[in-house]
Parts: C-alpha cells; sequence; structure tokens
C-alpha cells in the first residue's frame, strides 16, 4: 500500500517503541492528536500492519521489517545532525548509570549474597531512591537537548521527572515496575526510540 504519510510512520513507530498499546497510548507517548493516531492504527490493522492482543495492539512481523527500512528515510536529517548524534552518543555513556542503578534496586548484598531486593528494607530502597534523582538531575540537561531535537521527546522527559516524583513520594513501584509508567520504563523506551532514530544497535 501506499504511504498515507508522515503520521502512519508515526504511529507504527510509537507502537514498536511500546511493543503493545491502545491508540490512545500511542497518540499520548508521540505527542500525536488522538483522532489521527486511532485512523492510521485503524488504517494498518485494515492492512495487515498491526494485530490486535485484546484490547491492544502490536505490529505484525512485516509491519516491523517495512517500518525498519523506512527509518533511514524519515530519519536521514536527524541522522545527519551533528547535536542528534553527540547527544545519543550521551546517552549510551549515561545509560550504562542507569543500568547499574536498577540493579541496585532490584537486587540486594546480604552476607556477601547477591539477592532479589524484596523491599522490606525502606532505608536501602530509599537510599537508592535518593540516587535516582541526583542521576535524573545530571541528566536533565541531556534530556532537554534531546526534546530539543525531537520535540515529542519532552512526553518521554516529563515522564520520567513524574514518575521520579511518585517514586519520591513512596510509590516505589515507580522506580522500575513493568505494570506501571515507571522510570525505567520510559527510560527503556527512550533508549529503543533513540536506537530506532538513529539506526545503531542496542548492546545489553
Amino acid at each position: 500500500m501506499r504511504n498515507p504519510g508522515p503520521g502512519w510512520h508515526l504511529a507504527l513507530h510509537g507502537l514498536a517503541i511500546l511493543r503493545t498499546a491502545t491508540p490512545a497510548d500511542v497518540a499520548r507517548r508521540m505527542a500525536m492528536d488522538p483522532a489521527e493516531a486511532e485512523a492510521m492504527l485503524v488504517l494498518a490493522a485494515a492492512h495487515g500492519r498491526v494485530v490486535r492482543a485484546g484490547e491492544r495492539l502490536m505490529l505484525a512481523p512485516l509491519a516491523r521489517l517495512a517500518l525498519a527500512a523506512d527509518y533511514s528515510r524519515t530519519c536521514a536529517a536527524l541522522r545527519a545532525d551533528p547535536a542528534f548524534v553527540a547527544a545519543v552518543a550521551r546517552f549510551e555513556v549515561v545509560n550504562h548509570d542507569l543500568k547499574a542503578l536498577m540493579t541496585d534496586w532490584q537486587t540486594r548484598s546480604i552476607g556477601g549474597v547477591t539477592l532479589a531486593n524484596d523491599h522490606d528494607d525502606p532505608a536501602h530502597d530509599a537510599r537508592i531512591i535518593d540516587r535516582l534523582g541526583r542521576f535524573h538531575d545530571r541528566v536533565t540537561p541531556l534530556l532537554d537537548q534531546l526534546a530539543g531535537l525531537v520535540p515529542r521527546l519532552a512526553v518521554t522527559r516529563d515522564g520520567l521527572l513524574a514518575a521520579l516524583e511518585r517514586a519520591e513520594d513512596g510509590e516505589i513501584a515507580f522506580v522500575s515496575d513493568v505494570g506501571c509508567e515507571s522510570y525505567h520504563t520510559f527510560w527503556f523506551d527512550l533508549h529503543e526510540d533513540l536506537l530506532r532514530l538513529s539506526g545503531t544497535e542496542r548492546v545489553e
């Protein structure tokens, strides 16, 4: 089928980032008009590019391939921008720090043995959340720069701050739980977004 336009690519890109989502989820995260996101995803479903999983949607395998091939066209100018290339490189550096912080959140060393953090030590969790706050302060200029280069990333930047504030207020699920829009969820999605925009591979 003929590409219906920029909204088509952005809606499919959003679905790729979120993996499974409703049209409203895609619209909110991609800073799209909800009606446009709905129309693009309905059209994609009608052409077999999107499949339903209950009330949620996901990309069909062939759509993933087509979307990957389309990035070289839609992201050409961004990939040629030295400021964006440098910002992505800086993100990869601080990403290692966030990974280490999340490991410390999810595990505890007791008697020299590393165990899963069962969150029964509020003092330990408070120290990690304090570190997360300092980390966020350090990366805020980078997040602002990315939002300046790709304006829709302001949604993710603001989501990270909102998740941090909820964690600091005692809702510790907002540090890393996958069942909510936690700090780690937003960060992971931002990393995936930047990898797709820049055309680089995720290194685990």
